[in-house]
């Protein structure tokens, strides 16, 4: 019997109140979370393990704890160092102003590279430019805010490579490229949207900078002050390649069948046991992490030491994240065992509710879990005649499928914890010195710029 049918409601209180640490600590004790976000992550993690050690037994303890900590959050956190160490390396020399046209299109070329090498990659390798060309100016949270909205989340909708829970149903069947044939229109409306928004709060502020911050822009843009935009650290690209290398081959080492166990049917590997339950980690899992390992170390030891100066590379954010996340991922047990049990008798049975209910819960839990669940609720459905899919969970409706992927992906976007890279900007953001929301603070934003922007998705897509 699944847990997820046994466990109380009141269970997720850790995982509410990691949130709330995450909100509420770095307004009223910053200096302390600064020191202690670990020790806090932790601390909300024992106090869901223990009681339900005392509930359920050690082996399902430990079999949980398995299937988030070994199956899901190492290999997050391994391909979120990676991507940020290597793209720690590339740096984008040069003058660029911080005007609104600049921005715009530092923000449209990182929606772009999203898909491709990304959301992690594209934000880590832009937004130290972003933050180098608009140093100059005193109203800029908004551009970090906009960068959140479209390189980190939106703009990884198209390839599996883009955003996690994309890469999730490339392993369930889904066509690498279906993504890409789907979801186009959608990205297009989306950030066509949200830049000529950008475009006009940015012009807003822009116009608001004093008399003094506009001339040092002046001088910026003259021509003898111009040094030639390029690329430094181009090594790199050879190890970011090399991790996408190896996120192609943990989805297609499972389809291959010399490494196929004709035993088991399942891919050589090895299985830890916990009572009735088991954990199979197959060979492309070490692939994966291994080789993505390799393109880090390789950078670290190939890029010149100046490049990674004038990136002002450090390694706090990804500590950050890995610090926070230990404990997301630990105390969200409970909310997604409730959720895999119970996802299929809430009633979701249509696009609209498909796009709406996966995006709200991707906001606040991880995207990938979630993904997954809508995505078997889905297969369990069928297309009841419609346009449809075979995946390794059912027949899914192209409509129905086409909505859980948006919404897992965009509504990333709605908090900071939605998706990992959101954390990271910010925290790259705060070490510049810019004054970026609260947890609170951004979901205003969020909320008050997405929500339209997807109520539009659904008038137009999804009815």
């Amino acid at each position: 019997m699944d847990v997820g049918s046994l466990l109380p409601i009141w269970s997720i209180i850790p995982f509410v109140g990691m949130l709330l640490s995450i909100a509420i600590f770095p307004l009223v004790k910053p200096e302390w979370w600064e020191a202690h976000q670990l020790h806090v992550a932790l601390a909300w993690g024992f106090l869901f393990l223990i009681p339900f050690t005392f509930a359920y037994g050690m082996n399902e303890t430990l079999y949980q704890l398995a299937e988030s900590i070994i199956v899901d959050y190492i290999p997050f956190i391994v391909l979120l160092l990676g991507l940020f160490v290597v793209s720690g390396g590339i740096h984008v020399a040069g003058s660029i102003a911080g005007t609104t046209k600049n921005n715009v299109i530092l923000l449209a070329i990182g929606t772009f590279l999203a898909s491709w090498i990304g959301t992690t990659g594209a934000a880590m390798l832009l937004i130290r430019p972003v933050i180098r060309a608009n140093k100059w100016r005193k109203n800029k949270k908004h551009i970090i805010i906009f960068f959140i909205f479209l390189v980190a989340n939106i703009g990884g909708c198209l390839t599996p490579l883009g955003d996690p829970p994309l890469f999730l149903g490339y392993l369930r069947g889904i066509p690498f490229f279906w993504t890409l044939e789907h979801i186009w229109p959608l990205l297009l409306l989306n950030s066509v949207l949200l830049l000529a928004l950008f475009a006009a709060i940015d012009y807003h502020f822009f116009k608001k900078e004093d008399a003094e911050a506009r001339a040092e822009l002046e001088l910026q843009q003259k021509a003898e002050n111009k040094v030639p935009i390029k690329l430094e650290g181009l090594v790199n690209i050879a190890w970011l390649a090399l991790i996408i290398v190896a996120v192609i081959l943990n989805g297609l080492i499972p389809q291959m069948p010399q490494f196929i166990d004709p035993a088991t049917n399942q891919v050589y590997g090895f299985t830890m046991s916990f009572g009735e339950h088991s954990v199979h980690i197959g060979f492309q899992y070490f692939v994966q992490i291994i080789l993505i390992l390799i393109a880090a170390f390789c950078s670290l030891k190939t890029t010149k030491k100046p490049v990674r100066e004038a990136n002002e590379f450090e390694w706090g954010p990804i500590a950050e994240v890995a610090k926070l996340f230990i404990g997301i991922f630990i105390t969200m047990i409970p909310a997604l065992a409730l959720l895999r049990v119970n996802g299929g008798s809430l009633g979701i049975d249509s696009p609209l509710k498909f796009f709406w209910c996966t995006g709200a819960l991707s906001g606040f839990l991880d995207n990938s879990p979630t993904y997954v669940v809508f995505l078997t609720t889905a297969g369990a459905l069928g297309s009841e005649g419609m346009p449809a899919i075979v995946t390794t969970v059912g027949t899914v409706a192209i409509r129905n499928l086409l909505a859980i992927s948006a919404g897992a992906v965009f509504m990333g976007a709605l908090t900071y914890i939605g998706n990992a890279p959101n954390f990271m900007v910010k925290s790259m953001a705060e070490k510049a010195h810019i004054n970026m929301p609260s947890f609170f603070g951004y979901m205003a934003w969020s909320f008050g710029i997405l929500i339209p922007l997807f109520i539009i998705d659904t008038l137009i897509f999804f009815l």
